[in-house]
């Protein structure tokens, strides 16, 4: 991995946002609903190739209770050199210093990144819980 990448906890403007998770194939949130998300979140790790914005990940949540790691994404030509562990590494870093005794921390994994969340302890629901969603 590159030495110099540029580690951020601000949380990018919503058009590089929306960019970012397009490029790394999540889907598109409006401006609006980018802008109020993005400020509203506990922890924002952001990555930097110099100017470029490569990758991201956050948490959300009541700060007490619940927290959600979400938005886990590296561009794809930056894939595959640990980007996605490192930024996994300052959530982590984050959750072990915010969370409580009886906090709960939940993710999706999409597609084969449950192999990442397990290095950090993850595990799956399924069977004594299913993870469910609406979307508007």
């Amino acid at each position: 991995m590159k030495e110099q990448y540029m580690i951020t906890h601000e949380p990018p403007n919503p058009v590089d946002y929306n960019n970012l998770r397009l490029e790394g194939g999540m889907s598109g949130k409006s401006h609006e609903a980018s802008e109020e998300g993005l400020k509203n979140s506990l922890f924002v790790v952001c990555v930097y190739d110099e100017e470029t914005f490569i990758g991201m990940g956050r948490v959300i949540g009541d700060g007490g209770t619940f927290f959600q790691v979400v938005d886990i994404v590296v561009k794809p030509g930056y894939q595959g050199q640990g980007l996605g562990k490192l930024i996994m590494e300052h959530i982590m870093n984050f959750l072990e210093k915010h969370t409580y005794p009886d906090s709960y921390v939940s993710l999706i994994a999409d597609g084969s990144a449950d192999k990442l969340y397990k290095q950090f302890g993850f595990s799956y629901t399924y069977p004594k819980s299913q993870g469910m969603y609406r979307k508007y």
